[in-house]
Formats: structure tokens, C-alpha cells, sequence
């Protein structure tokens, strides 16, 4: 009975351990952070509103997103870049996303 049990048991864990001895070629094994090569995107508006580190913007239409004109908050990567910012003043903006967030990274 207990070799039976052994035997099942070899049956039952082989096809697993053969799986993982397989070839990875093909596959990227490279672990660079996504931010480095995080698209830029533009977008032009007018300041809304301004927080500690978030400034709202209400933009036009982002084509490399797709997006439609509207009004959203962004982060703001260098805190210099504040004082560029000045409600209900004009600006052109270039931005990332990192996770979830969207992140102004010049203000023109």
C-alpha cells in the first residue's frame, strides 16, 4: 500500500517538477523600472487648483491618451516646479504615469 502511495505520489509531482526545469528562452528576464521609460505626454490648460502637491488642471484634449478635455489633479514630481503654477493662469505640462498616479514633470 505504501508503495502504491509513493508511486502516485512520483506520478502526481513529476509532470510539475519537469515543467520548471524547462527552457526560458524568449523570456524577458530584465527587471528596469517602468518609470524610466514611462511615455511623455502633454497637455495644455488652465490651473484650477492648488495643493500641497497636487495641482488641478483643466485640460484639453491628450491625444496620446485618448483622453477628452477635462479637469483632474496631478502630482508634481520636483516641488520647484509649484512655483511655476499660478491659479487660473495658462500652462503647457508634460507629465508620466507612475501606477496610478499622474505626475507633472515640466511646466512650461
Amino acid at each position: 500500500m505504501k508503495r502504491v502511495f509513493a508511486l502516485c505520489l512520483l506520478v502526481a509531482v513529476s509532470p510539475v517538477a519537469f515543467s520548471q526545469s524547462g527552457d526560458m528562452k524568449g523570456m524577458d528576464m530584465k527587471m528596469e523600472k517602468k518609470d524610466s521609460q514611462a511615455t511623455v505626454h502633454k497637455a495644455t490648460g488652465v490651473v484650477t487648483k492648488i495643493d500641497k502637491d497636487k495641482v488641478s488642471i483643466k485640460h484639453e484634449p491628450v491625444p496620446s491618451l485618448n483622453w477628452p478635455a477635462m479637469t483632474m489633479a496631478f502630482k508634481v514630481k520636483d516641488k520647484s516646479l509649484m512655483q511655476k503654477l499660478k491659479k487660473d493662469e495658462k500652462v503647457s505640462v508634460e507629465f508620466v504615469q507612475e501606477g496610478r498616479d499622474y505626475v507633472v514633470t515640466a511646466v512650461k
